[in-house]
C-alpha cells in the first residue's frame, strides 16, 4: 500500500511504498501533526514508515507532562509561548530536569538553567575543555560493511532503511530502563543511510576533528581473528599474511591516516595503535610496524586468534592470556626493549591496550575476563595495562547488567556486575592498569543510566579518577561530541553515593577521565587548557583536497567529496535561526 513518507530533500510528504500494511498504518498519525508538544528530548518513539511506532511508555508519558510543567511555567516567566520555549537552551534544560525527576537524577543541570541561559551554557561542557579520545576507529575502502551492527544499534529503529528490522545486539527483544527495546543513542545518526563511506577517512575525519570537541584522538584498529582464504571455510590465521585479508584496518593504513591528519594541522591531533599480535612467531611483525609504522601504543583482544605460539608455518593462531609466560611475555620483553629506544619520540610506546569484556558465551578465562591482569602487570611494572571497555561481560545491550543490580548481589558492598566489579577490584593494587570505558559508557548512559553509575561509581571507588579514561568508539556511533556532552553533565545519584560509597563526579575528575589521564599516559606535558587552540591546530575543512593519490591508495579509498559542513555550519548560525523540534515520520495514534 502506497504510504506517505518524508522526503528530507524534497522537504514534503511523498506517495512512496513503506513497510507498514494497511492496519498498521490505521493505529498511526503523522508526527508533525499528531506530536504537537514540541519537546526537544523525543518523548516517543517515531518512525520514518519502515518500521512500526512503539507505543509511549508509562515513564516518557510522564517525562512529557513534567517537561509541560516546567516549560509551561518558565515560558510565562519570560513572557513566551511554550512552544518558543521549548526551542531555546532552557527547554532542554528543562527535560533534562523532567528525566532526572523521572529517571533519577543523573544529569547535572538546575532549574535556574531554563531561566538563564548564560547558567546553562555555564553547566555544559566547557569549551576550553581538552578532550582525548582513547578509541575510534574507520574502516579500508576494501571493507564493506564495517561497524554497520554497531552503527544500527546506535541509530535506532530508522536503520530499518539500511536493512536492520530490530536491534541487532537485542535479539530477545527485552527492555531497556526506558521502556525500549531500540533506543536512539545519537539523535544526529537518525534517518541516515549506513553505507560503507561512513565509517571510511573523509567522514572519520568530519565527525572526530569537525562536529566535536576531540583534542586528540587515537585511532584504533582490530586483530583479525578468523580468514576465509580461497576455497577454505572460515579459519584462524596461520600467520600475519593471513591475517591482514581479514583486518578492518592495517597497522600501515592507521599510520598512514594519522601522518595525514597531523600533516594537514600542523599539530599532533591523531595517534595510532600497532596491532598486537602476540607469540613467538609474531615477534618479527612486531618489530616491523615499530620499524616502520613507529605506533604510538599498541591494540590487541585476547579473545582474538592472534597469538602465533611457535614458528611452524602449519599451525593457527589462537587466544592467549596476558600472564601467559610463553606466548604473550616474549611479546611484552621486545616492546619494553624497544620503548627504552623510543620513549622520547614515542612515550605512550609502552601501554598495551587490550579490548577485554563484551564477550557472547559463558566466562571463560581466555574470552576477555580480567583474571589475567595481577601477574602480568605485577611482572611487568615498566608497561601500562589499559582495559577497554572497563572490561564488562555482556555483550553491547546491558540489560544483563541491570539485572544483577535489581539481582541484590554484592561484592565488597557493591552490586557485582559481570566482570567489571571483579576486575576493578583485581586492578585496585596496580598503579599500572587503567580502565578505558568505551563502548560500555556509549551503551549505557542513554538506556541504562543506574547501570553506567554503578560502573563509574566502583570505578571511581575501587580505581581511582586517575585511572580512568574517555574513549567512545566513535565513530561506530557518529560524532564523539555527545557522549562528551554526556559524561559532563552526568553525576552518580546521590543516594547512591550514601548506599554505595561511591565518590561524586567532581569537575577536576570529569577533566582527568575526559582527557587529562590519556595525556599522561602518552606523554603529553603542560596541557594548558585554555590555549588548546594554539597547541592543536584544527584540521583544515577542505581536507579532502589535500589527500594524495599515494593515501587513497593505502587506505584503498575509491573516491571522495569536498566537505562543506563547516561552511553550511557557519552559514546557518549567520541566520540565528531558531531550533525546530519539530519531527517527521509516524507515531503511534
Amino acid at each position: 500500500m502506497p504510504v506517505p513518507r518524508w522526503n528530507e530533500a524534497g522537504r514534503e510528504w511523498d506517495e512512496e511504498h513503506g513497510l507498514l500494511d494497511p492496519g498498521q498504518v490505521a493505529e498511526c498519525i503523522r508526527a508533525d501533526v499528531g506530536d504537537t508538544f514540541g519537546s526537544p528530548v523525543p518523548t516517543r518513539m517515531v518512525s520514518n514508515g519502515e518500521y512500526m511506532p512503539e507505543r509511549q511508555t508509562p515513564q516518557q508519558a510522564q517525562v512529557e507532562a513534567r517537561i509541560g510543567e516546567l516549560a509551561g511555567d518558565a515560558a510565562r516567566k519570560l513572557g513566551l509561548d511554550r512552544r518558543g520555549f521549548l526551542a531555546t537552551p532552557g527547554g532542554m534544560a528543562a527535560a533534562f530536569v523532567a528525566m532526572n525527576e523521572v529517571f533519577g537524577r543523573f544529569f547535572d543541570v538546575n532549574l535556574v538553567e531554563m531561566l538563564e541561559p548564560a547558567a546553562y551554557a555555564q553547566t555544559g561542557t566547557p569549551r576550553d575543555l581538552f578532550v582525548f579520545d582513547d578509541q575510534l576507529h574507520m574502516v579500508r575502502g576494501s571493507v564493506k560493511a564495517g561497524g554497520a551492527g554497531l552503527r544500527a544499534m546506535a541509530q535506532g529503529p530508522s536503520a530499518a532503511s539500511s536493512g536492520f528490522k530490530a536491534n541487532p545486539q537485542n535479539p530477545k527483544g527485552l527492555k531497556d530502563e526506558h521502556g525500549e527495546e531500540w533506543r536512539v543513542w545519537n539523535p544526529a545518526l537518525v534517518g541516515l543511510p549506513i553505507g560503507q563511506e561512513t565509517a571510511q577517512i573523509t567522514n572519520f575525519i568530519k565527525e572526530v576533528f569537525l562536529d566535536s570537541q576531540i583534542s586528540v584522538g587515537l585511532l584504533s584498529n582490530v586483530t583479525a581473528s578468523s580468514v576465509v582464504i580461497g576455497a577454505e571455510p572460515r579459519r584462524a590465521p596461520r600467520n600475519v599474511a593471513e591475517a591482514l585479508q581479514g583486518e578492518i584496518l592495517t597497522a600501515a593504513q592507521t599510520a598512514a591516516a594519522r601522518d595525514f591528519v597531523n600533516s594537514v594541522s600542523g599539530s599532533t591531533r591523531l595517534l595510532a595503535h600497532g596491532l598486537l599480535y602476540v607469540g613467538k612467531g609474531n615477534l618479527r611483525y612486531i618489530q616491523q610496524q615499530t620499524d616502520e609504522h613507529q605506533p604510538d601504543s599498541w591494540k590487541g583482544y585476547n579473545i582474538s586468534n592472534a597469538a602465533k605460539v611457535d614458528d611452524d608455518p602449519n599451525s593457527l593462531m589462537r587466544q592467549w592470556r596476558h600472564d601467559d609466560e610463553d606466548v604473550a611475555y616474549p611479546t611484552f620483553e621486545l616492546i619494553q626493549k624497544n620503548y627504552r629506544k623510543l620513549k622520547s619520540k614515542k612515550p605512550g610506546f609502552n601501554n598495551i591496550c587490550v579490548h577485554k569484556g563484551l564477550a557472547p558465551g559463558p566466562p571463560d578465562p581466555l574470552r576477555g575476563h580480567p583474571g589475567d591482569l595481577p601477574k602480568a602487570a605485577r611482572d611487568w611494572p615498566g608497561l601500562n595495562f589499559i582495559t577497554y571497555h572497563a572490561c564488562i561481560q555482556p555483550s553491547m545491550f546491558m540489560y544483563p547488567a541491570l539485572e544483577e543490580v535489581r539481582g541484590g548481589k554484592l561484592r565488597e558492598g557493591v552490586p557485582d556486575i559481570s566482570w567489571t566489579t571483579e576486575y576493578a577490584l583485581l586492578a585496585r593494587p596496580f598503579k599500572n592498569i587503567y580502565a578505558e570505558i568505551g563502548t560500555t559508557w556509549a551503551s549505557s548512559v542513554i538506556t541504562f543510566p543506574t547501570v553506567a553509575a554503578h560502573i563509574l561509581g566502583q570505578l571511581m571507588k575501587f580505581m581511582g579518577p586517575d585511572r580512568i579514561l574517555f574513549g567512545s568508539d566513535s565513530v561506530w556511533y557518529g560524532s564523539p561530541q555527545w557522549q562528551i556532552d554526556a559524561f559532563w553533565r552526568f553525576q552518580i545519584p546521590e543516594e547512591m553515593q550514601r548506599k554505595y560509597g561511591y565518590p561524586a563526579l567532581t569537575v577536576a575528575d570529569k577533566r582527568k577521565i575526559l582527557g587529562l589521564n590519556s595525556a599522561k599516559l602518552y606523554g603529553m606535558k603542560g596541557i594548558d587548557e585554555k590555549n588548546l587552540g594554539k597547541r592543536f591546530k584544527p584540521v583544515p575543512a577542505d581536507y579532502p583536497q589535500r589527500m594524495s593519490k599515494e593515501l587513497k591508495t593505502i587506505l584503498e579509498f575509491p573516491g571522495f567529496t569536498a566537505d562543506n559542513m563547516s561552511k553550511m555550519k557557519e552559514a546557518y548560525s549567520a541566520q540565528n535561526v531558531e531550533r525546530s523540534n519539530r519531527r517527521y515520520g509516524w507515531i503511534r495514534a
